[in-house]
């Protein structure tokens, strides 16, 4: 999954994401653990924007996304704001890093991403491996309600004034998965009425609250805490998105 196309787009495609309000969701997160990050990695980075706000926050933090297309529209917003940070282009099932970190941040369903247990678990381990003792995991991942009854077999349009999007689903019960094909139509700016169009696809997975606490803890984690998206709150039963803190052992 390259996200080539994806990525143009992505900013003006997830316009409703509030991403000052993700990163003081955070901060009270450090706040309610008593933890006081001092190398932080965003895992799955993707274009950048909560990476750089957390670094304007302070933070020392650095990102981590698979896409070389996505890093690039990072790196353009690190340089608006004259920041200088560091984005590594690798994937994170693999993730090899140059030293320890105490914290790592992975949100927007990126987990969710990952292609099936196996890839989950790896990741974990990968994450556990660069994370100091004591050091603070906090990720979210779609939940199985979201990949039923909102994604299921549903599609969307979006029509912004840079491109024409039609995204379309397909709901795989036998393993919580969600095929997402995206088809962009692009106008040409030569031609009036003309557009190019382009294809990408890929899929998402859903697992139990359960199933993602094993996998925390047979990696080295403790889980702290499960919550319902950007709440200190249980999940419901129509929560859409789960926000897990785990700490490493």
């Amino acid at each position: 999954m390259s996200y080539d196309v994806f990525a143009e787009f992505y900013d003006g495609l997830t316009r409703n994401v509030d991403y000052k309000a993700k990163a003081d969701y955070i901060c009270d997160i450090f706040k309610r653990f008593n933890h006081t990050p001092e190398c932080m990695l965003d895992l799955a980075c993707g274009t950048g924007t909560l990476t750089v706000e957390l670094k304007k926050r302070g933070f020392d933090i650095y990102g981590v996304d698979a896409s070389f297309e996505m890093l690039s529209q990072a790196q353009n917003k690190a340089a608006e704001e004259n920041l200088e940070m560091l984005f590594l282009c690798q994937k994170m099932q693999s993730l090899n890093l140059y030293g320890l970190i105490d914290t790592c941040i992975c949100t927007l369903d990126s987990i969710s991403h990952l292609q099936g247990e196996s890839e989950v678990r790896k990741t974990f381990k990968k994450v556990a491996e660069f994370t100091e003792k004591g050091g603070l995991f906090i990720f979210d991942v779609n939940t199985l309600y979201k990949h039923r009854e909102i994604l299921g077999n549903n599609t969307f349009v979006y029509d912004t004034d840079e491109v024409f999007c039609v995204w379309q689903n397909t709901f795989d019960s036998s393993d919580n998965s969600v095929k997402i094909d995206l088809d962009f139509f692009i106008p040409l700016e030569e031609k009036e009425d003309c557009f190019v169009r382009s294809s990408e696809s890929f899929k998402e997975f859903a697992y139990s609250t359960d199933d993602i606490k094993s996998m925390l803890e047979e990696s080295g984690f403790d889980v702290l805490g499960v919550y319902d998206d950007m709440s200190f709150d249980q999940p419901k039963n129509d929560s859409q998105r789960a926000t897990l803190v785990a700490r490493k052992l």
